[in-house]
C-alpha cells in the first residue's frame, strides 16, 4: 500500500525558479474527482501517467502511480473531466526535501503552490524563504478543484 504524506504551501515569490534543478511541462486531467477517489491523466513533458488517489485524510492519502504510454494518456486526457490543467512544476532541493512548485497557466494564472512530501508526518520542516501561507487540507488547492 503506498501512502502519500504531503505539505502544500502557497508561494510568496519567484525565488525558487533560481532555485530549481529542474523544470518540467504538465498537462493533467481527472477521469473522476469524487472525495473519496481521485482518478488523474497527466502529461509530463513527453511521459504518461495515470494516478488513483484515495481521500485525503490530514496530509496522508493512499497514492498509485503508473507511467502509460504517451499515446495511451494522450487519447485518455481526451476523456477527462473539463477543465485540463495545465502547469509548469519546478523541482527545488532544499533542506534534505524535493520541493515541486507548480506554476499554473491559463485561468489559473497566476496561482503559484509549492509541495513537498515527507517520510512522517511528524518531522520537523525547514521551510524555504519563498513559501508563504500552508493550504494542506485545503480542498479549494486540490488540484482536482481547481
Amino acid at each position: 500500500m503506498a501512502v502519500e504524506i504531503e505539505k502544500k504551501f502557497l508561494v510568496n515569490s519567484h525565488e525558487y525558479r533560481n532555485m530549481a534543478s529542474a523544470c518540467h511541462t504538465i498537462v493533467q486531467g481527472y477521469l473522476s474527482k469524487e472525495p473519496e477517489r481521485t482518478v488523474r491523466i497527466r502529461i509530463i513533458d513527453d511521459k504518461g501517467f495515470i494516478t488513483v488517489k484515495g481521500k485525503t485524510i490530514g496530509c496522508k492519502r493512499l497514492e498509485f502511480e503508473y507511467e502509460i504510454p504517451l499515446d495511451d494518456a494522450k487519447d485518455m486526457l481526451k476523456l477527462c473531466l473539463s477543465p485540463i490543467l495545465e502547469k509548469k512544476r519546478y523541482i527545488v532541493n532544499y533542506c534534505g526535501y524535493k520541493w515541486e512548485i507548480d506554476e499554473f497557466e491559463g485561468y489559473l494564472a497566476p496561482l503559484v503552490i509549492a509541495e513537498v512530501e515527507l517520510p512522517d508526518e511528524s518531522l520537523p520542516l525547514q521551510l524555504p524563504a519563498f513559501i508563504g501561507e500552508e493550504v494542506t487540507g485545503n480542498p479549494k488547492y486540490y488540484n482536482s478543484n481547481l
